[in-house]
């Protein structure tokens, strides 16, 4: 029997879950449009889940959490301030167009500069609900998340753009004109990561990525790995400036596995979480809102 539906809804990617009545998964969709491709259907966001999930929504109570709730989504959702738990986002539940929808959060909202997320709250406190101690969590994408869990709760976060910088400069900047295709190079990522680490302004670092190649010293089809740890080493190397515990990366992938070896590198073991977190996230905030 069906308890709950449970969908993580990002810019460019759509989950779901059809869970039963301990939190197990009865069935899962993967390969749903993000919310920039469903906002463009003729039906919009409704009828993109009608068309991935209609046969699974009879009543059953549905909770969705990630960019879904920004400006860009279904519905916008309020930012929720720090500490938070899953008891407070339950609390703060959006109900709109029959779905409950998990706010955002905010951190120093009236600081000189406040910082948000959508979705990554909802994995934390997915990792916590499935017994996961406190530390510091690093979640990778375009837009990384550096977390702290204190005590169960989430007390601070911070935003660094890593992924989409590496996009741009990969695309559309001179760094990229030298770039060819490749296997894939650890050596080069890890030389990055070593280079991302040292002293001195980033902006001009980065521009060795052109001048080894140049100097033959870098074969163009490692230039993206060595620029690509550059820049994780960079952002790993200052965030371990403020961490203390356990380091917890949560995502999948080569991603999650690249900013392993970042860590590795810099003497930090750091674990990847089991997959999963997103729907036990989602799972245990509805229980604690009375949805199941």
């Amino acid at each position: 029997m069906t308890a709950l539906i449970g969908i993580d809804w990002g810019t460019t990617s759509f989950r779901a879950w059809r869970m039963g009545q301990g939190g197990e998964v009865l069935e899962e969709v993967g390969d749903g449009p993000g919310i920039l491709a469903a906002s463009a259907l003729p039906g919009g966001f409704g009828q993109a889940l009608r068309d991935r999930i209609g046969l699974w929504m009879d009543g059953t109570p549905v909770i969705a959490s990630g960019m879904i709730t920004s400006r860009n989504g279904w519905v916008e959702t309020p930012y929720l301030p720090l500490p938070l738990d899953a008891a407070s986002l339950a609390r703060s539940l959006t109900l709109h167009d029959g779905i409950h929808f998990v706010t955002g959060a905010v951190s120093d909202p009236d600081g000189p500069a406040p910082d948000v997320m959508r979705g990554e709250e909802t994995e934390i406190i997915g990792h916590l609900a499935g017994g996961g101690g406190d530390g510091l969590f690093v979640l990778p994408g375009t837009h990384s998340k550096w977390a702290w869990a204190e005590g169960g709760r989430l007390v601070a976060f911070r935003t660094v753009m890593t992924g989409e910088v590496f996009g741009a400069l990969r695309d559309h900047t001179i760094l990229g004109r030298l770039v060819q295709p490749g296997p894939g190079s650890g050596d080069a990522f890890r030389r990055g990561v070593e280079a991302g680490r040292q002293d001195g302004a980033l902006l001009g670092r980065i521009f060795s990525a052109r001048t080894l190649a140049l100097m033959d010293r870098l074969p163009p089809d490692q230039i993206a790995d060595y620029l690509s740890g550059l820049l994780i080493g960079d952002e790993v190397a200052h965030g371990l400036r403020d961490a203390s515990g356990p380091v917890t990366i949560i995502g999948r992938g080569d991603l999650a596995a690249r900013y392993q070896t970042a860590f590795a590198v810099l003497g930090i073991s750091a674990d990847v979480a089991p997959p999963g977190m997103a729907r036990r996230g989602l799972w245990d905030i509805a229980l604690k809102g009375g949805l199941t």
